[in-house]
């Protein structure tokens, strides 16, 4: 996939980005400048930070040290935007983010789940949140479950619809954090493949993944997270198929078999 040359600007920025539960030292001063249309993929072995990495990008989780800056501005740790400060609040409106888990609600329909937020965050009427959301579901190959429960979907549609629900607030930048370690293996294709469409869209989007496949063919650019670094980055090529990094190597070699 290739960059256009137009999308430089950073859109969301993590400067020397340090997070610590204790005494355990999980990020170590980790940097990432994402711009407008690129698609990063996060790889690395289990605890090497990569969820903690995505959170700390839209304050799920607060960095220890560190900072965030999105469209340039920096984020404080209010809720609110206060000067030339941005909010986690402005923050996480305009930084959508999918999990592992989809964190839908049990007891809403698939439309429900997906017009909540524009509803109450976005302040849109009815009518047009129902429009978004239906459209979206079409998107992503689901209207026609627009009226089921989450407990008569499959894991796959689940998280088809936790997509859609992220896509609904109209995010500049969306992450997903191993959005398809949950499912079963015949239910991966399908989320990759909406996933993917975004990307040809230009969606911004960072990834953490284990599907070595899938990093190689839609991120522009790769980073391999070892112990809490960024040990390597650059093309899927240089990352993947030429590791010169002799963790990453042993990594990406149990993948490739």
């Amino acid at each position: 996939m290739t960059l256009n040359p137009e999308m430089n600007a950073p859109v969301i920025e993590a400067i020397s980005l340090r997070k610590s539960y204790g005494t355990h030292e999980v990020l170590k001063g980790l940097d990432l400048s994402l711009a407008r249309g690129e698609v990063v993929a996060l790889i690395g072995p289990s605890g090497s930070g990569k969820s903690t990495f995505i959170r700390c990008l839209n304050m799920m989780e607060t960095p220890t040290q560190g900072t965030i800056r999105f469209r340039e501005k920096s984020v404080s740790r209010r809720f609110a935007d206060k000067g030339e400060e941005i909010g986690i609040g402005t923050l996480r409106r305009h930084v959508g983010m999918v999990f592992q888990h989809f964190n839908l609600f049990p007891h809403k329909t698939v439309l429900q789940n997906v017009t909540e937020g524009p509803i109450i965050v976005c302040r849109r009427t009815r009518k047009e949140a129902e429009e978004l959301a239906m459209d979206l579901l079409s998107q992503v190959g689901l209207a026609e479950k627009h009226s089921a429960y989450p407990n008569h979907l499959s894991g796959g549609q689940k998280q088809r619809v936790a997509i859609a629900r992220a896509l609904a607030m109209e995010p500049e930048v969306l992450l997903l954090d191993e959005v398809t370690s949950a499912l079963d293996p015949e239910l991966v294709g399908e989320v990759l493949s909406v996933i993917r469409g975004l990307a040809d869209k230009g969606m911004t989007m960072a990834i953490v993944t284990h599907e070595m496949a899938f990093a190689a063919d839609v991120a522009t650019r790769i980073l391999f997270l070892d112990q809490g670094v960024i040990a390597e980055t650059g093309s899927a090529e240089d990352v993947i198929l030429n590791p010169k990094n002799p963790r990453l190597q042993g990594f990406v070699a149990r993948f490739n078999g």
